[in-house]
C-alpha cells in the first residue's frame, strides 16, 4: 500500500470513531483530501443515491413492455336479486303468442284442405290464445340470482402498440439517468472546488503565521536590545516601550492568525465529513508556481459537468416532444381471461377468452396540440440555456485568465517591495547597532515588513484561488495540485 494510500485509510479509520482526539501521522496533501471527501462528503452521497434511484426508475422502464399479469377477484352484493322484467315484455308476449297460435292452427288447416282458416275462425283462435295467456301469465318478476355473489379470474394485458409511449418513456428515463451522471459529476467539481478553496486558505495562513512568526522574533530581539540600552542609560525607557508595543500587538496579530488557522480547519472538516475532534496536520505554506500560458483548448465548455448538466435538459425536453405527440396515437393492447372461480353469479361464463383491444381518444379539446407547442417551447429555452451557458464559460475563463495575469504581476511588484523592505530592516538593526538610528525606526521598519508580507501573500493568495477557478471552469479543478505540491 502507497504512503498516501496508508494516509487515507488511516483517516477513514479515525473518522469512524468519536469522542477522543485522534492524530494523524503524515501531511494532508490535497489530493488526500479530494479522496476521503469522495467517499465521506454528504452532497457526494446524496447524489450517488440520486443516480441509483434513477438507474432503477430506467430498469422498470426498460420492462414496461413486459405483459400485465393482474388476479382480479370480487364480492358483489346486490341491493335486491337480479329479476326478469316480464310486466314490462307481458303485451308483446302475449300478443306474440296469440298471433304463433293463429298461424299455427292456420297451416294445420291449410295441410289438411288446402285452404286459409276463415278469418272469424282466425279471430276467434286469437282471441282465445289471448285470455288463455292472459290467464297464466305471471303477475311477478321471477329473480335470476342470489343477492351476492364471487368471481375470480387472471387476466392479462400486453401492449402490441401504443404510438412509441413506452419507447419514450424509456428515452425519458434514460435522460434523467444521463442527467444524474452529469449532476453526481458537479457535485464532485464543486466539491473539489470548494475543498482546493479550504485547503489554499490553510496553506495562505500557514505562510502569513511563518511571516508573523519572523517580525515577531525580530520584534523580540528588538525589545531586548532596547532593555539592554536602557538598562546602559543610553536611551530613555520610552524608547523600549515603544518596542513593547509593537511586540505585544504583533503577537495578539500572530494569536488571530491561530485562530484562523483553526477556523480554516473545521471548514476542511465539514467538507470531508470527519469529526471535528480529529487532528489534521498541514504545515506547508503558499508557494508561488506559475501557470502554463497555454489557452484554454477549443471546445473546452463541453467537458464542464455546468454545461453538460444544462445540455441535457435539451435532450430531455426533445424527448418531451416526442412524449406529446404520442398522445395523438393509438393504443392496441392483447388481452386474456382466465376464470378461476364463480359462485352465484346468474350467467356462466365461458373459461378463457382472448381478444385484442384499441384505445384511441379522437378529442381531447385541443390540450394534446397545446402540450406540444408547449414542449417544442422549453427544447427552445434549453437550446438558448445551452449556448447561454456555453459563452459564460468561454468569457469566465477568459476573464479569469486575465485576472490571474493581473495577480501574478502584482505578486511580482510586492515581492520586490517585501524584499527591499526586509533589507531596510537590516540595514536599519545595523545603524541602531551602531547607535545611528533608534528603537521606534526598526519598528517602524519591522511594521511596513510586516504590512508588505501581508500585501504579497494576500496576492500570492489571489493568484492561486483564481488558478483554482480558472481550472474549475475548464472543468478539471483537481488539476490545480500541480501548482500546490
Amino acid at each position: 500500500m502507497s504512503p498516501s494510500s496508508l494516509r487515507i485509510t488511516l483517516l477513514c479509520l479515525l473518522a469512524g470513531v468519536s469522542g477522543t482526539v485522534h492524530a494523524q501521522s503524515g501531511e494532508l496533501t490535497l489530493e488526500d483530501c479530494f479522496r476521503l471527501a469522495r467517499h465521506k462528503n454528504l452532497a457526494v452521497e446524496q447524489a450517488r443515491r440520486s443516480l441509483n434511484a434513477r438507474q432503477y426508475q430506467l430498469a422498470a422502464e426498460e420492462a414496461t413492455y413486459f405483459p400485465k399479469i393482474d388476479l382480479l377477484a370480487g364480492y358483489n352484493y346486490l341491493s335486491r336479486p337480479l329479476e326478469v322484467n316480464l310486466q314490462q315484455v307481458k303485451n308483446g308476449i302475449v300478443e306474440g303468442s296469440s298471433r304463433q297460435s293463429v298461424n299455427t292452427a292456420n297451416n294445420i288447416f291449410k295441410e289438411i284442405t288446402g285452404n286459409d282458416l276463415p278469418q272469424n275462425v282466425q279471430d276467434a283462435v286469437y282471441s282465445s290464445s289471448e285470455k288463455i295467456i292472459n290467464t297464466f301469465y305471471p303477475d311477478y318478476n321471477p329473480p335470476l340470482s342470489k343477492q351476492s355473489y364471487f368471481t375470480a379470474a387472471l387476466a392479462l394485458r400486453q401492449p402490441i402498440y401504443l404510438g412509441g409511449k413506452l419507447a419514450t418513456a424509456r428515452n425519458i428515463a434514460r435522460a434523467e439517468y444521463d442527467a444524474g451522471i452529469v449532476n453526481l459529476e458537479l457535485v464532485e467539481k464543486q466539491m473539489d472546488f470548494a475543498l482546493t478553496v479550504a485547503y489554499i486558505k490553510i496553506l495562505y495562513i500557514n505562510a502569513m503565521m511563518a511571516s508573523q512568526a519572523r517580525i515577531v522574533t525580530a520584534m523580540e530581539r528588538n525589545e531586548r536590545y532596547a532593555t539592554s540600552l536602557v538598562k546602559n542609560e543610553i536611551i530613555p525607557p520610552y524608547q523600549r516601550n515603544w518596542a513593547t508595543v509593537a511586540l505585544t500587538y504583533a503577537r495578539s496579530r500572530m494569536s488571530n492568525l491561530e485562530l484562523e488557522k483553526i477556523n480554516g480547519l473545521v471548514e476542511l472538516k465539514r467538507l470531508m465529513q470527519l469529526p471535528q475532534d480529529t487532528m489534521l496536520l498541514i504545515s506547508d505554506t503558499l508557494r508561488y508556481t506559475r501557470i502554463p500560458e497555454a489557452a484554454p483548448p477549443p471546445g473546452f465548455w463541453r467537458g464542464n459537468p455546468a454545461w453538460k448538466a444544462v445540455d441535457t435538459k435539451t435532450s430531455l425536453a426533445e424527448t418531451t416532444v416526442k412524449a406529446s405527440r404520442s398522445l395523438q396515437l393509438p393504443n392496441i393492447f392483447g388481452i386474456a381471461s382466465l376464470n378461476l372461480y364463480q359462485r352465484d353469479l346468474p350467467v356462466t361464463t365461458p373459461p378463457w377468452l382472448v381478444g385484442v383491444e384499441m384505445q384511441w381518444n379522437l378529442f381531447s379539446g385541443f390540450s394534446r396540440e397545446k402540450r406540444v407547442k408547449a414542449t417544442k417551447q422549453l427544447v427552445e429555452e434549453a437550446r438558448i440555456a445551452s449556448f447561454n451557458a456555453q459563452a459564460l464559460l468561454e468569457a469566465g475563463a477568459t476573464v479569469v485568465r486575465n485576472k490571474v495575469t493581473v495577480l501574478e504581476r502584482d505578486m511580482h511588484s510586492l515581492l520586490q517591495a517585501r524584499d527591499q523592505a526586509q533589507l531596510t530592516t537590516r540595514q536599519v538593526e545595523e545603524r541602531l547597532s551602531e547607535q545611528l538610528a533608534s528603537v521606534k525606526d526598526v519598528n517602524e521598519a519591522l511594521l511596513v515588513e510586516e504590512e508588505l508580507g501581508k500585501a504579497y501573500y494576500t496576492a500570492l493568495f489571489g493568484y492561486m484561488i483564481a488558478a483554482a477557478e480558472f481550472y474549475n471552469i475548464l472543468g478539471t479543478p483537481q488539476q490545480i495540485t500541480a501548482l500546490i505540491q
